[in-house]
């Protein structure tokens, strides 16, 4: 019954364009309808990393609740952790619309948004009016598209953010602001870095865990790269990854709509980054793995290949807040066949056989 019940709200919302029904999603989650079964607590799923406790390591990826609306109504139907934004300094529109494309026979999206929100003053006055126990927030912070100094905008969202948010993700990775990805160029990297340490520093937490958003689309010296600056400015972790520019692999009509592509044809590559990742950075810190998850057995495989944390946002899409209670549930089922404690003794297991897995 809950499949029929879930088919036909895909049905219905898949009738309204994707931004269109993305908004009916967001206003759905506000009015506290029943959409999804919180999963059955699980002591063995409780996941400790970068100074966080977390009911267990699945998380709502940023770009579903761009603007604090309803990270609370995302907890409750499962999520261990949510992570609000994209937001910038000042209020952007975005990129023309139509600017999302469902690429159904391949369950995927493509989108080129363009770090459309409301600014950091709307999203402060909402995660500022939450409870004190309300869970794990995080906030993805981001630079305008028009901004002079766009470092700049990343040292205002640490000290705006620190006093509300659980952690904050440093996002220079997405293909639909021009520039932005070259802040992942090793000489722009280790200034963004520097200057976000110093700004976390000076902030209400200095302790305040921060990670930093990659592309999928780095290659192998991009990746030491990174790793090199992330180690050497104290970053606490690194989300792996962002949407791709890559269309390998695609059948859908829309394939050539230009933005970056997320969903299931994500997984391979990403897992594959992933992987390459936590042998350059070594056991200690935090990976969140994102990208083609819509399933427990994809969550546990991208934490087989090095993942503390998991994230997924567009296997809800094609799969129904129900999806983040079925993954949980199903990380028990995985504990119990493999006769796992918990997720992190599953951890690094695959990693050698990821990061054998060719990028191009």
């Amino acid at each position: 019954m809950r499949g029929l019940v879930e088919a036909i709200g895909r049905r219905a919302l898949f009738a309204f364009d994707p931004e269109t029904a993305h908004g009916l999603s967001i206003a759905a989650l506000k009015s506290g309808a029943p959409l999804g079964c919180r999963p059955k607590a699980d002591r063995r799923l409780e996941t400790r990393v970068a100074g966080l406790v977390l009911p267990n390591p699945l998380g709502m990826a940023a770009g579903f609740d761009k603007n604090a609306e309803v990270p609370l109504a995302l907890l409750r139907i499962g999520f261990g952790f949510a992570e609000v934004g994209t937001v910038t300094p000042l209020p952007q529109g975005g990129n023309p619309r139509p600017r999302i494309f469902r690429l159904t026979q391949d369950s995927a999206v493509i989108n080129r948004l363009g770090f459309n929100n409301e600014g950091h003053e709307a999203a402060f006055a909402r995660l500022s009016s939450l409870p004190a126990a309300r869970g794990n927030v995080g906030v993805n912070i981001g630079a305008n598209k028009d901004a002079e100094d766009r470092i700049a905008d990343y040292e205002i969202g640490i000290r705006r953010f620190a006093p509300v948010a659980s952690y904050l993700t440093v996002n220079i990775s997405s293909p639909n602001t021009p520039g932005l990805r070259n802040l992942q160029g090793r000489d722009q990297l280790a200034q963004l870095l520097s200057r976000v340490s110093a700004a976390r520093a000076a902030s209400a937490r200095p302790d305040i865990a921060i990670f930093l958003k990659i592309a999928p689309d780095l290659h192998e010296g991009d990746l030491d790269d990174v790793a090199a600056e992330v180690a050497a400015h104290g970053i606490d972790g690194v989300v792996v990854s962002n949407t791709t520019l890559s269309r390998a692999g695609l059948s859908a009509p829309e394939t050539s709509e230009a933005g970056g592509m997320s969903g299931r044809p994500l997984f391979s590559r990403s897992t594959a980054m992933l992987a390459r990742m936590r042998q350059r950075l070594g056991p200690d810190a935090a990976l969140i793995g994102v990208g083609g998850v819509d399933s427990a057995e994809a969550a546990a495989e991208k934490i087989r290949a090095g993942a503390d944390l998991v994230q997924l946002y567009t296997g809800m899409i094609y799969a129904g807040p129900a999806l983040p209670g079925r993954i949980v549930e199903g990380f028990s089922a995985i504990l119990d066949r493999e006769g796992a404690a918990s997720p992190a003794a599953l951890r690094d297991s695959r990693v050698a056989h990821w990061a054998a897995v060719p990028l191009d």
